[in-house]
């Protein structure tokens, strides 16, 4: 590959990585401190479990990891609801999506959090009822899956997720020294199985009774069902 077009294509990335940070309102900024202030409170609570070993102390702690980043988030979201569509991540308008994932990101950057409540029965669903979204019964979470946008997910009964299963609610690329955002609720239908490792973009619709075989990568706005499972399977051979 020419070393021109590679140094000017990062010169590209640069540049909007630069615009994103100068064009962050206020808000935006102040957001983006939020893990760091989740991990800080973390340790402080741990130091008084050390220090002042007791009930209250293990509940401060249970509440500055799960407790304190779901009530911002219900404040946040009441003040700056998440709307789907597309929009732009610069210029001078606050993006509810940028605090909204900041105010979640600390479940990506450490998993475990989760996977803890996914291995108590009807915890993590009920988790993700309290950020917004509609979970259905008897869905069954393997431990290790990622979930980007917990309020932008609705699944029906009788669910079973793969390992490893991403469901990501946004997209995110670059246009025109911009970003541009698409955001929109990802919807899986009952008696649904998805295999492993399977990844969902948003938009995606998963008709009742869809099995999605392993490594499946569907893609933004797709309708997904058993005949589309065979349709793609019939192009293959």
């Amino acid at each position: 590959m020419n070393p021109e077009v590679i140094d000017k294509s990062t010169l590209s990335i640069q540049k909007v990585e630069k615009s994103t940070q100068n064009s962050l309102t206020f808000l935006s900024l102040i957001l983006s401190f939020f893990p760091a202030l989740i991990i800080l409170t973390a340790l402080i609570s741990f130091l008084g479990i050390c220090i002042y070993p007791g009930v209250f102390s293990v509940a401060a702690l249970f509440f500055s990891l799960y407790g304190f980043p779901l009530l911002i988030y219900r404040i946040h979201e009441y003040f700056y609801p998440l709307k789907e569509g597309i929009s732009y991540l610069q210029g001078k308008n606050y993006s509810p999506w940028w605090g909204s994932h900041q105010i979640q990101v600390i479940y990506i950057a450490f998993p475990a959090l989760e996977t803890l409540l996914r291995l108590i029965p009807g915890a993590f669903s009920l988790w993700l009822r309290l950020w917004g979204s509609k979970v259905g019964k008897n869905v069954y979470w393997t431990p290790q899956l990622e979930i980007s946008d917990r309020s932008l997910i609705e699944i029906g009964d009788n669910v079973v997720f793969g390992n490893g299963v991403g469901i990501y609610s946004h997209i995110i690329k670059p246009k025109k020294q911009d970003l541009l955002l698409y955001v929109k609720k990802v919807k899986i239908g009952n008696n649904v199985f998805l295999g492993a490792w399977n990844h969902i973009a948003p938009g995606v619709s998963i008709i009742d009774g869809t099995y999605v075989p392993v490594f499946t990568h569907i893609y933004p706005n797709k309708k997904f069902s058993q005949e589309s499972k065979v349709n793609s399977e019939n192009s293959e051979t």
